[in-house]
């Protein structure tokens, strides 16, 4: 491990003011699901009292993998193991195909979850960024600088957190062929695809585009419900089973109630009509939000995000975006500071909420942008 620890700042951050407050408009998904709104089938309901509280196979119930799997053409429950949330899927993934001597490409903006973990691992970390001036699209002439013979493995976020950016057909053949180019792995974390707002299409995933495809995925954005703490990774039977053997040492499994309300939830008849709730929270809470800014006399710009419940808002005045966030709170709001992203002057802004809600707390975040002169 790397000497000079990195603390995850962003979840740190998060953890300590997000229940704080009472208007938190930092989350990245959309307003949670109750298990009543999740559970409308008496059957099931009697079922999940009926199940012992015992562990589920610890790579994940058959059902649920043979589930999980359907979201990706030609996978099996083979190529699926389920995680503690995507936290640990991307994490596990990082550990069962990186060394202490390889090199990673990152896409930024992200997460910085994966950035954090290749640091503190002792990995060579180049990165490539996608551009606000390119309405966030990717800078291919900084991918091409970022990949080289020596890199191992390539990790993006698509659609992208913070900026909700999909990427282009285009764009996504460039990343593969890349790829290709040096036989890295490409680590796709996809937590996003199905909360689009201006499609209907479900995101097209990186899997089956290569043979080096690791996805990611959790119950926690698109599907409303990041408490269940159910994720996965989707990859090659091979490297399943070393992310499996590292899984034993980490968290064994995730729970059985997780499994099964999982299952019932990622079935052919209750998915779609939790990926309609989400993005009809998405597309009123992004008309909510475009209201708001289109008032604020310039202060705040904005490319429009195509997927995910998050705005990422560039504000126009000098004070760092982390004082401004801290200024927020004592006006009983949160929203996440640029800066934790590496830019600073942006605002990450969660519009999926209840409409009285979002409004309150945006009309906070409006007086103290206007304080900050």
């Amino acid at each position: 491990m790397s000497k000079g620890f990195v603390q995850f700042e962003l979840e740190r951050f998060m953890s300590i003011w997000e229940n704080q407050v009472d208007f938190n408009l930092s989350e990245s998904g959309v307003h949670p699901l109750t298990v009543k709104e999740l559970v409308q089938e008496p059957a099931f309901v009697e079922e999940l009292l009926s199940t012992p509280l015992g562990y589920p196979q610890s790579n994940g119930l058959i059902e649920l993998r043979q589930a999980i799997a359907r979201l990706y053409a030609g996978a099996s429950e083979d190529n699926i193991l389920v995680t503690t949330g995507c936290a640990q899927a991307n994490f596990t993934s990082v550990l069962t195909i990186m060394e202490a001597t390889d090199e990673i490409a990152v896409m930024l903006p992200n997460y910085m979850q994966i950035w954090g973990v290749s640091h503190n691992f002792g990995y060579k970390i180049r990165t490539f960024s996608l551009k606000e001036e390119l309405e966030w699209g990717v800078d291919l002439d900084e991918l091409e600088r970022a990949v080289s013979s020596k890199t191992k493995m390539i990790a993006v976020v698509n659609p992208n957190n913070p900026t909700g950016h999909i990427l282009t057909r285009e764009e996504m053949n460039v990343i593969v062929a890349t790829a290709e180019r040096c036989g890295a792995w490409l680590l796709c974390d996809e937590v996003y695809a199905g909360a689009e707002r201006v499609t209907d299409e479900f995101t097209p995933s990186f899997w089956g585009r290569y043979e080096r495809v690791v996805a990611t995925g959790s119950l926690s954005k698109a599907y409303a419900m990041p408490g269940l703490r159910i994720g996965w990774i989707a990859g090659p039977a091979e490297v399943i089973n070393k992310a499996w053997a590292w899984q034993d040492y980490i968290t064994i499994s995730t729970t059985m109630l997780a499994n099964k309300l999982a299952t019932y939830a990622l079935s052919t008849e209750v998915r779609p009509r939790i990926i309609q709730r989400t993005r009809e929270y998405i597309r009123a809470g992004y008309q909510n939000f475009e209201k708001w800014y289109q008032k604020q006399d310039g202060m705040i710009s904005i490319v429009p995000p195509q997927a995910a419940a998050i705005a990422f808002a560039r504000y126009h005045r000098e004070v760092n975006s982390s004082e401004l966030v801290r200024r927020l709170i004592q006006n009983n709001a949160f929203v996440l500071p640029g800066d934790l992203f590496g830019l600073d002057h942006f605002l990450r802004i969660s519009f999926g909420l209840p409409a009285d809600y979002l409004n309150e707390g945006l009309k906070r975040l409006e007086q103290v942008i206007r304080e900050c002169k």
